[in-house]
């Protein structure tokens, strides 16, 4: 009897490391996976920052969360905010219902609504600012996933959004913050 209750707790133990393994490659692939299937649905790879923790996809709709380690912005021709949970619904060349990325246009910041790109392509991205403008880039901006910097508060929405500083080379000009009270009056 004791031989058999040591062969169960032996199995037990090599069945926990099995798991704890498998479950910390699929947690280490959850990025290149979530990469994988931006350029599945014909979208590049660098509207995502590198610092993707974990992401889920609903198959039937195309609803998709991603999760990333921090807030943080990149730069593009126009700067990018991400928060720490983006959403979306992931349809071929586009992606609608977006929320959890916001841009910045003549100083102000406006959260990013859709992306998607011609099919065939032109070489060319769209950005749906606010449900105001629309932004073209360069889809060779985003070949590669950005590196995602912390930054100061910004205001979105009339919602101030969290982030820390970052280091700035001395031309770049100062963030500037924006009482809530001047966005109620300028919108």
């Amino acid at each position: 009897m004791q031989m058999g209750s040591r062969k169960s707790r032996s199995l037990l133990v090599l069945l926990a490391g099995v798991l704890s393994v498998i479950a910390a490659s699929s947690a280490a692939q959850s990025s290149d996976s979530f990469y994988s299937l931006l350029r599945a649905h014909g979208l590049p790879i660098g509207l995502v920052p590198q610092n993707i923790t974990n992401f889920m996809l609903d198959q039937t709709s195309g609803r998709f969360e991603v999760y990333l380690d921090r807030s943080c912005s990149a730069k593009f021709e126009s700067e990018v905010h991400y928060e720490t949970n983006v959403t979306g619904t992931l349809t071929y060349g586009q992606i609608g219902d977006l929320s959890g990325m916001s841009a910045q246009e003549l100083f102000l910041w406006f959260p990013v609504k859709g992306i998607r790109v011609d099919v065939p392509t032109t070489g060319l991205i769209y950005f749906d600012v606010g449900g105001v403008v629309s932004k073209q880039f360069s889809l060779s901006l985003f070949d590669a996933p950005p590196e995602c910097v912390d930054r100061g508060p910004v205001e979105v929405d009339d919602q101030t959004i969290r982030v820390s500083r970052f280091k700035r080379r001395a031309e770049e000009p100062q963030l500037r913050y924006i009482e809530k009270k001047a966005m109620r009056t300028a919108s």
